[in-house]
């Protein structure tokens, strides 16, 4: 019996390897490096710590995007619980760029906060090591891991501003509402635990219904169970609240406006993209219940697509604006991944509309963090008012990432959205592409209230303090160029992005 014990553990001893994520070691290291720094360093020299994350983090993306192809493809590791695969790669450099984005965004919303900045960056290389995990997940227990590590950071991170009333709500509502999506989420893997069972292979070694492959197989082999059934539906309900999608959406307004500038962005942008890299992984184990899946996604596309419109239409804050109109690119994002079980095309269509929305949100979001007073939560429309006239630049930085997020050709977003539409032309899904491009047509009138504010609305006699004079450092203003130009190229040519993320 120790034989077989030592030879069990000599056995998963060999399939950790550690060089697959070494960009995860490199964050977390890169983390701990922040805390130090802290402490040996004078505080005078404190502020220019995140420069050191964003160097780091740029190292790291370049060093992926170098490296793509280093890892065996379809290989896994650590025993099974991570599977390294062309999409898991994808995602990784997704959730790297959002990250050393929302750095450059917290320094400058915390510049103008009284509040730790070093704390806040570390806590965001965190989420983003987990992030990068989570995309890999080949087994329930390490997403419910890497996931519950996203979550609990997003905690901290929400209510970051601890003297204002409405972060400090926003993020125990969003204690709340995450405490039962996690619930939900974890009564649905044991579900599907308990009626998978165990099972021991030709080489001894125990497999359980928590790894995907063996999950797969039972469901294949035991097509409408009652109580798989219940599990799946229990696990897309806990996904559903990560994504944003109806009716798990009722968290967000409320959240989007009490974070913190940065921590609304990294929500609206990487979070959301986590949750789509969880439903791409599952839904694949999930696939022999297709009746199921299909009926009750296409239901939760449509409502997503029409809520999120909807409800953004007169919304007066601009936080909580985004936020809707987030809800409704997640339904966008359902339709792709809807069509991607029946047309190859659209995993990369869904994977090319998540980086047209990470160039334009970020957009938006830069032009909101410099716009943005002392009271970050108050950003109103009318704050707006005349920044054509204050600052050209940030007011057409705006119009780029407000049009993108429009679907305004010859912009990314209009690309995206018309990769969607085309993959769920092919697919399908007639009924459902009437209602996305209902959606499209509602979205253009409150993103382009928003613009019209900026470029056509007299500014007020005594305009908000943060519209009189707004500072922009050469760092921000070249990531926002920069976001703008990539804005617009990918409009007109997609070729290396297109084929990278659709693995051509």
């Amino acid at each position: 019996m120790p034989i077989d014990l030592l030879h069990q553990a000599h056995s998963a001893a060999t399939s950790n390897q550690w060089a697959a994520i070494f960009p995860e070691l490199a964050l977390g290291c890169l983390a701990l490096l922040l805390l130090l720094l802290e402490i040996v360093l004078p505080k005078a020299a404190h502020r220019h710590i995140p420069l050191v994350a964003l160097l780091g983090q740029a190292g790291l993306l370049v060093g992926l995007l170098c490296n793509f192809d280093s890892v065996t493809l379809g290989a896994t590791s650590f025993n099974g619980l991570l599977i390294h695969s062309h999409q898991g790669q994808v995602m990784r450099a997704f959730f790297l760029l959002s990250s050393l984005l929302v750095t450059v965004l917290s320094m400058i919303s915390l510049a103008k906060q009284s509040v730790p900045r070093v704390e806040f960056t570390h806590i965001v290389l965190i989420i983003t090591a987990a992030m990068m995990l989570l995309a890999q997940s080949n087994h329930f227990v390490t997403l419910f891991v890497t996931l519950e590590t996203v979550t609990i950071g997003f905690y901290i991170l929400v209510s970051y501003y601890r003297t204002s009333p409405f972060s400090l709500e926003a993020g125990l509502k969003y204690l709340i509402m995450g405490a039962l999506s996690s619930g939900m989420l974890l009564f649905g893997i044991t579900l599907l635990y308990g009626v998978a069972g165990r099972t021991v292979g030709a080489d001894g070694v125990v497999h359980t219904g928590f790894e995907f492959a063996v999950l797969g197989d039972f469901l294949t082999a035991h097509p409408g169970n009652f109580l798989a059934s219940a599990g799946i539906l229990l696990v897309l309900a806990g996904i559903a609240f990560k994504i944003g999608a109806f009716p798990f959406q009722i968290w967000i307004p409320d959240v989007y406006q009490g974070a913190p500038t940065p921590v609304t962005a990294f929500l609206a942008v990487a979070s959301k993209g986590a949750g789509f890299a969880v439903l791409l992984s599952v839904l694949h184990v999930f696939s022999s219940y297709h009746e199921l899946l299909m009926p009750v996604l296409t239901v939760m596309a449509a409502a997503t697509i029409l809520f999120g419109n909807l409800a953004a239409l007169t919304q007066q804050n601009v936080k909580r604006l985004i936020g809707l109109s987030g809800v409704s690119h997640a339904g966008f994002l359902l339709l792709g991944v809807l069509a991607s079980a029946y047309v190859p095309m659209a995993l990369g269509a869904v994977n090319f509309y998540l980086f047209a929305y990470l160039l334009a949100s970020f957009t938006v979001f830069g032009v909101m963090a410099h716009v943005a007073g002392p009271n970050d939560a108050e950003q109103e429309l009318d704050h707006y008012n005349g920044l054509m006239k204050s600052n050209p630049f940030l007011a057409t930085v705006l119009a780029v990432g407000l049009g993108s997020l429009a679907g305004i050709p010859p912009l990314a977003g209009f690309m995206g959205k018309l990769f969607i539409f085309i993959s769920a032309y092919k697919a399908g899904f007639y009924g459902l592409l009437g209602i996305a491009i209902c959606g499209v047509v509602i979205s253009i009138y409150y993103y382009f209230g928003w613009i019209k504010a900026a470029f056509f609305a007299s500014a007020d006699p005594s305009p908000a303090p943060e519209v009189k004079a707004i500072s922009i450092n050469w760092g921000a203003r070249l990531v926002l160029t920069a976001l703008a130009v990539l804005t617009i190229a990918l409009g007109f040519y997609q070729g290396p992005l297109g084929a990278w993320v659709s693995n051509r």
